[in-house]
């Protein structure tokens, strides 16, 4: 399994920024998809993750009422909508697939990991 992240850029705080993931190559038929972040200096941190039907989601309390995971399994796209942007948002930004059922917080349960893409707020 591949996965291409893109999207990531400069922005200033207060702005919007979606990121977009696409998974290729041999998925199963479900699986779950989830965004980690890691800062300069610091470990890698969940911020959100979505099940396979799109129905149940889970955030990060850092990014909660700010950022919208979503997918399209049509595309086999996962979206990361990032609102209110702030400077401790800076990171570079990690889409992963897990073929648990389950939705996990836990990077070790994922599977499958993109390259990332930074993103960076500063004014």
């Amino acid at each position: 399994v591949q996965l291409q992240a893109s999207g990531g850029g400069l922005m200033q705080p207060g702005d919007s920024l979606r990121l977009s993931c696409a998974a290729s190559g041999r998925t199963r038929t479900r699986y779950m998809m989830g965004w980690f972040r890691q800062a300069p200096g610091k470990e890698r941190e969940f911020v959100a993750a979505i099940s396979w039907s799109g129905g149940s989601t889970v955030y990060a309390d850092s990014v909660k009422g700010r950022f919208t995971i979503s997918r399209d399994n049509a595309k086999t796209t996962v979206y990361l909508q990032m609102n209110n942007l702030k400077p401790e948002d800076t990171a570079v930004y990690y889409c992963a697939v897990s073929n648990r059922v389950i939705i996990t917080t836990t990077a070790q349960f994922y599977d499958y990991w993109g390259q990332g893409t930074l993103v960076t707020v500063s004014s």
